[in-house]
């Protein structure tokens, strides 16, 4: 029998955190899925953890690739996906155990949407809640949500791009994800989907988006917000019948920077030690701890200090 969800989610070097992953996706209430799950090249033990946890549930389907970026990887296993609705998910990350029922449910009762999403609780990396992202309410029903009036080009939109399930039909219409957005690969695609149908969130916690200090850290954040607006420059191209082409050669040139230094680390840790310090988390102290001994900038020594005082 073929599956109802096709789960999609590559996986880098993530064996510390991929087993808490992966029991939270067969922990789903929809048994009808299939978890797709790419090995892009781990040198950690990642693609072992993916081999035995297939060994053990047939619902789980492991491809093992060289190194070559999430986005080809995505591609790859959206074209493996036989389910007609295909929901993202990221390595580290949690799924609530009703996630893709609900969200199975929103896309079974209404024909004319094209994806849907959830909140999405952002945590640390020891999953210490940080702050729930609900989009900005608009989405609670369905809704055209595209207005290129708006800042980002639209009215409401997914909260984390692992928080979202779409028809595999509207995904294979809108063109997939695309191999010149090495970043911002995630918005591209929504914005193309959101011309051929409706989105939906509900409005309930039901991911849990695990943040680190490298995923946060700024060491490739310029070529990120130069892809986000090269997929919003694309998306005002197509509504004003004008061609892509130079826009996706330009986005194509754009590939990340290998250097990750103790500073871009240190960022990352005062990033989520400043989080959790505003929730009044003793655990912040922690994080700006390691952030002055990774690199002790005045800043990072100024937050350790602010968390001190709590």
């Amino acid at each position: 029998m073929n599956p109802a969800v096709s789960i999609v989610m590559s996986v880098y070097n993530d064996a510390a955190v991929l087993p808490d992953t992966i029991e939270s996706i067969l922990r789903q209430e929809e048994a009808a899925f299939e978890l797709i799950a790419i090995d892009d090249g781990s040198t950690d033990g990642s693609g072992g953890i993916l081999d035995r946890a297939a060994a053990d549930d047939d619902r789980i389907r492991v491809i093992h690739s060289g190194n070559r970026g999430l986005t080809r990887q995505l591609i790859a296993g959206c074209a493996a996906a036989r389910a007609p609705y295909i929901a993202r998910h990221d390595a580290g990350d949690l799924s609530a155990p009703g996630r893709l029922l609900q969200q199975r449910a929103l896309l079974d009762a209404n024909p004319n949407l094209a994806f849907v999403s959830c909140w999405t609780q952002f945590a640390g990396p020891e999953l210490e809640p940080m702050w729930v992202m609900k989009g900005t309410g608009v989405a609670v029903e369905p809704v055209d949500i595209l207005n290129p009036a708006q800042k980002h080009g639209v009215t409401d939109g997914p909260t984390h791009h692992g928080s979202v399930m779409f028809r595999r039909d509207a995904y294979e219409r809108a063109g997939g994800y695309r191999a010149e957005f090495y970043y911002g690969q995630d918005w591209d695609l929504w914005y193309r989907l959101a011309s051929i149908g409706r989105f939906q969130i509900v409005p309930d916690v039901l991911y849990t988006a695990r943040v680190t200090p490298s995923s946060i850290s700024g060491t490739n954040r310029a070529a990120q917000e130069i892809l986000a607006e090269l997929s919003r420059a694309a998306l005002l191209a197509r509504l004003r019948g004008e061609p892509e082409a130079p826009i996706l050669a330009r986005a194509a040139a754009i590939r990340p920077s290998r250097r990750a230094g103790r500073a871009s680390r240190a960022r990352g840790l005062y990033f989520i030690g400043e989080a959790l310090r505003r929730n009044g988390d003793a655990r912040a102290r922690s994080y700006f701890a390691e952030a002055i001994r990774s690199w002790p900038s005045p800043r990072i020594v100024a937050g350790w200090l602010r968390a001190r005082r709590r």
